[in-house]
């Protein structure tokens, strides 16, 4: 199991861009009763039958770990969602892309704690690739979005100390707005 909220997303967004997408959006939404989260890509997709393979922990998409024969992401989100009383889906279509969405009833026992959304997010921002990731959080009536590209222009790029370090500070603060 991931040990937060935070790793459940950056695993579950991290396939988006391993599967070529140009675009993908992740809205974080905590409105009090569940904890949602959906994310959009325009990647390769998959057929139908990967998707029913998807949720098999004995598989994973051919070539896409060297040494692993095993994809537990899915199937491990998934006995998450039943533990806490939410639920999944999964839509995708070849050529289309695929959004994944899944929730959780916020005031469950067995829900594990948010974590560090803002290191999250600047994870996936920095994750090798040419992509445009817009990210999303709503709690209660606040909410804020920031394109990965917005960040690197305004702190000067996303390669260096002081831009990571700026970014940081930035995604902190807008967290913090929504406590």
């Amino acid at each position: 199991m991931h040990a937060t909220i935070a790793d459940v997303i950056a695993d579950t967004a991290q396939n988006s861009i391993e599967a070529g997408a140009s675009r993908v959006e992740v809205a974080l939404v905590e409105d009090g009763v569940t904890v949602s989260v959906r994310i959009a890509d325009n990647g390769k997709g998959m057929d139908e039958a990967t998707q029913r393979r998807a949720f098999n922990p004995f598989y994973t998409e051919p070539g896409k770990h060297d040494k692993r024969k095993v994809g537990l992401g899915l199937p491990i989100l998934k006995q998450l969602c039943e533990a806490t009383d939410g639920g999944l889906s999964l839509e995708s279509a070849p050529g289309r892309g695929t959004t994944l969405s899944y929730h959780f009833r916020a005031d469950h026992v067995d829900l594990p704690p948010m974590g560090d959304i803002a290191a999250m997010v600047l994870m996936l921002f920095n994750y090798p690739g040419e992509f445009e990731l817009v990210f999303t959080h709503r709690k209660g009536g606040e909410e804020y979005e920031i394109a990965r590209s917005e960040l690197a222009d305004a702190v000067g790029g996303l390669e260096s100390v002081e831009g990571l370090t700026l970014a940081k500070e930035f995604l902190a603060s807008q967290e913090s707005a929504l406590s």
